[in-house]
């Protein structure tokens, strides 16, 4: 069920033109568990060009101090090179689009699935 809610959302974020934010969050989460000091350089140089630097292709909405700030680091980057943009991120699903997602057609169908179901 979690994976067909996070489809949802995903889906959801598309609709509205901002699928960016889950996908950097989740390359963020990938991004974290990586041990190898060579596959995280490559690895945060893929985020920083897909997702933080200006005129990315799928540019998240960040604040310039913390764009700046990874900007700064990223020939240098660690595990928590992208930390303070993830919780940003996830605070703006969390604020803005989640609430939306709820109360969206894409969820209440798959409620009406689960709960209506004779």
């Amino acid at each position: 069920t979690d994976s067909v809610l996070h489809l949802a959302f995903q889906e959801f974020l598309r609709s509205e033109y901002s699928e960016e934010n889950i996908l950097f969050w989740l390359a963020c989460e990938d991004y974290k568990k990586i041990k190898n000091t060579s596959e995280m350089i490559i690895t945060a140089n893929r985020i920083y060009s897909e997702f933080v630097q200006v005129e990315a292709p799928r540019q998240i909405n960040i604040d310039c101090g913390t764009r700046a700030n990874i900007t700064k680091n990223i020939s240098e980057p660690n595990l928590n090179s992208f930390d303070t943009a993830q919780k940003l991120i996830f605070s703006l699903m969390a604020r803005d689009c989640y609430p939306r997602f709820l109360k969206s057609e894409i969820y209440q169908s798959i409620l009406r699935k689960w709960f209506d179901v004779k």
